[in-house]
């Protein structure tokens, strides 16, 4: 008897509500999506806190990762997908504005998704958000490529098995949301065993689709998974891990002489790239604080956590970064190493390394940790020799040729410099080969942001996967996205009206460093939930103290 001879019910549970599914009108979508909305706020509270309680900062301010990378994504996600359906309900489509379309002098088409409403300007001002499109899509097409299942004339029921990962919370749900809601695939998600804890959370978060017979949710170890891959109820599968899951996967199906779908998010060796310019010492401070968050977000368990960093040779500013670095993560309280393996892949990629400032190695060519996804809190460092020109060119070629996968690259870049050299930073955004750049913001943002698609740089294939293949999120629905480019103020609020941009964000509150970021994200939480002048007032209040 198999294990997943336990699990028959559910999977026979499942196709008959795929069959539910696809006949469910979008507007009936949006009303059982609002009702997934209120059971997430219901159950938020709890839900950080048992995850916060299970990676060891409980009670403090990094709580706030949890509520903000776990109920307020899903939240998030949720009422933009409400507002896409809404627009298939009455439209046949989801629809983008034309003022929102546009096309760069090299001709590729770029929709500007954030911010969308008064809100998101309000709460996020100065964070933007832009998705590009692949070759041959036009403003005049634009439309004919956006949520084609709707488009379908005569959709067949599909059950996905969505492998859900261990280390944010949100990932799961989102998955699960994105195979319903673009896919027009019904969902059998099963947990990752490093936080099975929180099925009993998502059982009542997601419990109106599990409900109406759309999701079912199950525990078990990698011989479930690998038989729930091969089940021939399964049509489809989705996986957020690692490179050696995803070829364990599509070993196991060709075993089995299966063939079925395989869409994956599967991480990579993360660049953040520093272009050399007039920086002040509070500039310094501020940007080590933001590199200390791409890497130690979430104790450095991220998919996209910063890896390399890499800094000009010939830049005195340098050693002041790397100083100021040092400082900023020697003074971050020690986190539980709570995901499996973390020690040993820390101690391979450190060995025989010299350290330059706390958990930052020097890394030079060849070494494993230019192609190894770290999954822990190593950051190495790269300086390359040059002016910022032919810097940014080399670091460019860098990125993209040494550094393993695809998935997210960040630019660091003082908006004078950015103003002197726009056609070579222009160049370097187009020329990054990843599924999303953050200029002066963390990737992790492209990944809370449902409006930008989530994933790797399109053209990896099974025997070659790279990042993955396929995106998650993208509430809009796009179907032939290429990347997202993210961006955020360089300087925060009120340093910022000094030349900066004007912008009214203060420290981010995905920030490692924010005092005020559990309070800020229990207040988004309960924005989302129900958005009101006044809880957009308290959440600019909270954040102004962070």
């Amino acid at each position: 008897m198999t294990e997943t001879a336990a699990f028959d019910p559910d999977l026979e549970a499942l196709r008959a509500g795929a069959v539910r599914w696809i006949a469910l009108a979008p507007a009936a979508k949006a009303r059982l999506l609002a009702e997934v909305r209120d059971a997430t706020a219901a159950v938020a509270a709890r839900w950080t806190a048992v995850a916060a309680e299970a990676k060891g900062i409980a009670g403090t301010s990094l709580a706030g990762e949890e509520a903000i990378s776990g109920p307020w994504a899903v939240l998030y996600a949720v009422n933009r997908y409400i507002r896409t359906l809404e627009q298939i309900a009455a439209t046949g489509r989801p629809q983008i504005p034309a003022k929102r379309v546009r096309r760069r002098p090299d001709g590729r088409t770029v929709v500007d998704v954030f911010p969308e409403t008064l809100y998101d300007a309000l709460l996020l001002h100065g964070v933007r958000a832009e998705v590009w499109m692949q070759d041959g899509v036009t403003p005049a097409n634009l439309a004919e490529t956006l949520g084609p299942w709707y488009a379908l004339s005569d959709p067949q029921p599909r059950v996905a098995l969505v492998l859900g990962a261990g280390n944010i919370a949100s990932i799961p749900p989102l998955d699960v949301l994105y195979k319903l809601v673009a896919d027009g695939a019904v969902c059998a998600l099963k947990m990752n065993p490093v936080n099975a804890y929180l099925r009993p959370v998502f059982e009542v978060a997601l419990a109106p689709l599990i409900r109406e017979g759309y999701l079912r949710i199950v525990e078990g170890g990698a011989d479930l998974g690998a038989q729930l891959c091969a089940d021939p109820r399964i049509d489809e599968i989705h996986v957020t891990g690692s490179r050696r899951t995803h070829e364990a996967i599509l070993a196991g199906l060709r075993a089995a002489g299966v063939d079925k779908p395989l869409t994956s998010e599967l991480g990579n060796v993360s660049p953040t790239i520093v272009v050399p310019g007039d920086w002040t010492d509070d500039d310094f401070a501020f940007q080590a604080e933001n590199i200390a968050t791409q890497k130690r977000h979430n104790g450095g368990f991220n998919c996209i956590a910063s890896q390399v960093l890499v800094l000009p040779a010939d830049w005195d500013g340098t050693p002041k970064l790397l100083a100021h670095l040092g400082r900023i993560l020697g003074g971050l309280a020690p986190r539980p190493q709570y995901y499996p393996g973390a020690a040993e892949r820390h101690d391979a990629l450190t060995a025989g390394r010299t350290a330059v400032a706390d958990a930052t190695v020097l890394v030079r060519a060849g070494d494993a940790a230019l192609r190894t996804e770290a999954f822990c809190d190593v950051l190495g460092l790269h300086t390359l020799p040059g002016e910022t020109e032919a810097y940014l060119a080399s670091a460019i070629d860098f990125a993209n040729d040494e550094l393993d996968g695809t998935l997210g690259a960040n630019l660091i870049v003082h908006p004078k410099t950015e103003r002197a050299f726009a056609n070579e930073l222009d160049a370097a955004i187009a020329g990054l080969r990843y599924g999303c750049v953050a200029v002066n913001a963390w990737t992790g943002v492209g990944y809370l942001l449902a409006e930008t698609p989530w994933g790797a740089y399109p053209g990896h294939t099974p025997d070659d996967v790279g990042s993955g293949i396929g995106v998650v999120h993208n509430a809009h629905l796009f179907s032939r996205s290429l990347k997202s480019v993210v961006r955020a103020p360089f300087a925060p609020f009120p340093r910022s009206l000094g030349g900066y941009g004007s912008t009214l964000l203060p420290k981010p509150p995905w920030f490692v460093t924010n005092t005020m970021a559990a309070r800020v994200g229990e207040a988004l939480c309960a924005f989302e939930a129900k958005p009101s002048p006044g809880k957009a007032a308290r959440i600019a209040a909270l954040a102004m103290r962070g």
